[in-house]
């Protein structure tokens, strides 16, 4: 599925493209009518989460400006080719940077072969092995970058509360003590809001918006494992099945196991 190897690249391993919209949710004023002022950059994994988020950010009346990163990660390309294609469904401009530094760190089983993706564990309070350390600040201070670079009002993240109960960099205060660093830090007429709209939401929570905004899950990756099929039984997996189960619906991916977590 992936489109890596078709797609235009310079020498930083940076891709960018603008498309066609189609299908995207309609908003009070055209596209081509909006001002810099109604711009936003979302961090796009390929997860449902961030799809969300993007369709939440139109929903306000933003114009979305992708930022994907690839660090690494054992579905890197299943990620990759997710986030390209939602980004031509709905006609945005598309930014891949390649982080490779994040894997060279070490230190999470999404990256390093010695350490194995485990099995979920939906109750636990521990900091997961899937916790690539810091990255959050690594993506947010990229993604403020773009903005103050094309005149961008805000940066959309899909964190919620059950990633800030095992992952640090999705807590709330995180969010709050990084926007006062973005004002600090970029220039004086720069006014860049960090949004994360769902940090006080749950995975199902996250799931019945995007149904309500028409979300394609069938076009986002969850799986920390696979890129085909998922395995349904990682953290990743479980809590969108969970999702997904709760509200009664079929999750359109493909999965090696359907376990039930309701």
């Amino acid at each position: 599925m992936s489109d890596s190897e078709n797609s235009p690249t310079d020498d930083s391993g940076t891709e960018s493209t603008d498309s066609p919209s189609s299908g995207a949710p309609t908003t009070d004023r055209a596209r081509d009518d909006r001002e810099a002022s109604d711009r936003a950059v979302v961090l796009v994994s390929g997860g449902m989460d961030s799809a969300t988020a993007v369709y939440e950010a139109m929903d306000r009346g933003y114009e979305p400006f992708f930022l994907h990163t690839s660090y690494g990660q054992h579905t890197e390309d299943r990620e990759f080719a997710c986030a390209r294609e939602l980004a031509d469904t709905v006609g945005a401009e598309f930014l891949h940077v390649e982080t490779e530094h994040l894997a060279r760190i070490g230190a999470s089983s999404l990256t390093d072969e010695e350490l194995e993706v485990a099995d979920a564990d939906l109750d636990s309070d521990e900091v997961p092995t899937s916790y690539v350390p810091f990255r959050n600040a690594n993506l947010l201070s990229m993604a403020v970058s773009y903005a103050e670079a094309n005149g961008c009002t805000a940066v959309f993240i899909g964190a919620h509360a059950e990633d800030f109960s095992g992952y640090p960099d999705c807590r709330p205060e995180f969010f709050e003590a990084f926007e006062q660093v973005v004002d600090v830090g970029t220039k004086p007429e720069t006014d860049i809001a960090i949004e994360a709209p769902f940090v006080e939401w749950s995975k199902t929570d996250i799931a019945e918006r995007g149904l309500e905004l028409a979300v394609p899950y069938e076009q986002t990756w969850s799986c920390y494992r696979s890129e085909e099929p998922a395995c349904g039984t990682c953290d990743a997996c479980a809590f969108r099945l969970q999702a997904f189960q709760r509200l009664g619906v079929r999750d359109p991916i493909d999965y090696a196991e359907r376990p039930d977590y309701t």
